[in-house]
């Protein structure tokens, strides 16, 4: 095969590392003279620029064994789709996005893909910087092996990867609490603030939802839709906050957390459940997972339990 396309290739990201630089310096300084509505704090956001420089360390120690991967699938591809096909690029726009809805999805509806991902969620403050907060351990996850049918499809390595690129620096300024709201064709059709905080919200309305890359048509297809409402605010961070800003807890304490479930496991089903489970699995269902935290926050609004047991449901989000 030829590599001119993947040579011809650039990288969206590295290109739009100045801006996040440059957006986040102004967002500090804006919520600094009160001017939009933003919380940093030191330590909070040190840690999410240390994530997202591990994750780029991470992602070159694996890069090269995924890239021959990816490669050798392109090599049996079904068709030859050209990358300077406008038609290619508006198709490899929504497939792209598509996958990137599936991946989100898995990534907080199975243990073992969140643990990858749950560092994304450290964060109890929701602003650009913590949009740099990425995984160290997706690679090693195998969560990329979710766009290889793109390129089993005929679409050129380079190609996924400058439109995964575009993706990603798009997701990039949709974490902020500086924007409210956009006009409703706008909110209807892509990914926003709005939608996005929902998804990094802990509040038991909002969980399991909104996991959009760039376009919210998804969620809205599937059912995992919900509507950020501002008589509910969005508090943000994981079931039990962290409580400290060592990265590499944040980096690894679900992991961590499964080995010790998995060093006390009795069955094959237990294994399967504690791995593949949805986060918060037990075996006796003795955790909360996002689905029995939903379940009791619908019972509350129904004033089905007592007064008691809401406050202590209402600060849970789905158990890592």
């Amino acid at each position: 095969m030829t590599l001119d396309p993947i040579k011809a290739a650039f990288d969206p990201v590295a290109l739009a590392v100045p801006i996040f630089v440059i957006t986040i310096i102004g967002e500090i300084v804006l919520a600094r003279f009160r001017k939009a509505k933003a919380v940093y704090e030191f330590r909070d956001t040190a840690t999410s620029l240390g994530m997202g420089l591990g994750s780029q360390v991470a992602g070159l120690l694996t890069g090269a064994a995924i890239f021959g991967v990816i490669l050798w699938v392109y090599e049996y591809r079904l068709f030859t789709i050209p990358m300077t096909a406008i038609w290619a690029w508006v198709a490899v726009f929504f497939l792209e996005d598509l996958t990137y809805y599936w991946f989100h999805r898995l990534s907080h509806e199975r243990r073992f893909w969140w643990a990858s991902h749950v560092n994304h969620h450290t964060s109890q403050h929701y602003n650009l910087a913590t949009a740099l907060r990425q995984t160290w351990t997706g690679g090693l996850a195998g969560t990329w092996l979710l766009w290889l049918p793109l390129i089993l499809l005929g679409f050129p390595p380079a190609m996924v990867a400058i439109q995964k690129g575009v993706s990603l620096v798009y997701q990039y300024w949709v974490h902020t609490e500086a924007i409210r709201r956009f006009p409703r064709w706008f909110e209807s059709v892509f990914n926003t603030p709005s939608h996005h905080r929902v998804h990094h919200a802990r509040n038991p309305r909002y969980l399991d939802a909104n996991y959009a890359g760039i376009l919210i048509i998804w969620d809205r297809m599937f059912g995992t839709y919900i509507p950020e409402d501002d008589a509910e605010p969005c508090r943000y961070g994981v079931v039990h906050n962290l409580g400290d800003f060592n990265i590499f807890r944040v980096a690894f304490h679900e992991w961590i957390a499964i080995g010790k479930d998995l060093a006390g496991s009795r069955s094959i089903r237990e294994v399967l459940g504690y791995l593949f489970g949805p986060p918060g699995w037990s075996p006796d269902g003795s955790r909360d997972t996002s689905a029995t935290l939903k379940a009791k926050w619908r019972a509350r609004e129904a004033g089905a339990i007592s007064p008691s047991a809401a406050e202590e449901t209402a600060p849970l989000q789905a158990a890592e």
